[in-house]
């Protein structure tokens, strides 16, 4: 998706992998600094230990506490500090490292176009309290949701989130524990599902799935996971997590360009890639 996106764009750059251990990841991002890079992507579990290894923080990252887009970047001489890949070789003295969090915008962009979902005063049960569970559980109070339901394996945790929602946005009404009545929207943010024995993300018994007009899995690896296939048995329109995928990827891009993402060229490569497919 990202070489993709490089190449529509005519930039002579590269997007690899690199497997990193947490114990080095502020080795790395240090090591990438120094090898001029133009910027990385991070991934569990390294999004929330990036927040105090960056010299310096988007809103986006303070607001959602956690980076997954880092870029480098310089400045000349009493100016403002710009994307590296602005500058000639030798014009490069100084640079800093700057956070930046794509995935939370990417949510509610994958839910409005892939489901159709008008979030502001839907209810939603959100299936995860956990850092991808969290991020989405701000995310959408910021949405101005109506009711937002929380569960998680562990309880405490999914009170934590809720705490910090009523904090924060204090007309959103937080609950922990099912729904007792239909909602809008029911959302994974679980890692159940990414096996094919895994159990479903939720106790139907407690609440049965006909009952969400929408369902979204941020797993996009399987294409359709149980807890999707149940869902659209029980006829509620669903979608995975190819769009959040695509669309935090692309605000990466940009973010590092400083140029408009070329969406359609992106969404082929990565349905190609993830599923043999255009």
């Amino acid at each position: 998706m990202q070489n993709a996106g490089i190449a529509a764009l005519g930039l002579d750059w590269r997007y690899l992998a690199f497997n990193v251990h947490p114990d080095n990841l502020r080795v790395a991002i240090h090591g990438a600094r120094a090898m001029r890079f133009i910027g990385l992507n991070l991934t569990v579990p390294h999004k929330l230990l990036a927040l105090h290894m960056v010299d310096a923080l988007d809103e986006s990252a303070k607001t959602w506490g956690a980076v997954n887009t880092i870029r480098f970047e310089s400045r000349r001489q009493d100016e403002q500090w710009r994307p590296i890949g602005e500058f000639a070789p030798e014009e490069i003295f100084e640079i800093r490292s700057h956070g930046f969090n794509t995935d939370a915008d990417a949510i509610v962009q994958s839910l409005r176009e892939d489901l159709g979902v008008n979030l502001r005063d839907a209810s939603v049960l959100l299936l995860g309290a956990g850092g991808a569970g969290r991020a989405a559980a701000l995310k959408l109070a910021a949405e101005s949701v109506k009711a937002l339901y929380l569960v998680n394996r562990t309880e405490t945790k999914a009170t934590e989130v809720g705490r910090e929602i009523q904090a924060r946005f204090p007309s959103v009404k937080v609950a922990i524990g099912y729904p007792k009545h239909a909602i809008d929207l029911a959302l994974n943010a679980t890692s159940l599902g990414l096996k094919a024995d895994d159990p479903l993300p939720l106790d139907e018994a407690r609440f049965p799935l006909r009952d969400a007009g929408a369902v979204y899995d941020m797993i996009y690896r399987p294409a359709e996971t149980k807890f999707l296939q149940v869902a659209k048995a029980a006829g509620c329109r669903v979608a995975n997590g190819l769009g959040m995928l695509l669309y935090q990827g692309a605000k990466a891009l940009e973010i590092w360009s400083d140029r408009p993402a070329p969406i359609a060229v992106m969404r082929r490569a990565l349905k190609e890639n993830v599923y043999g497919t255009q």
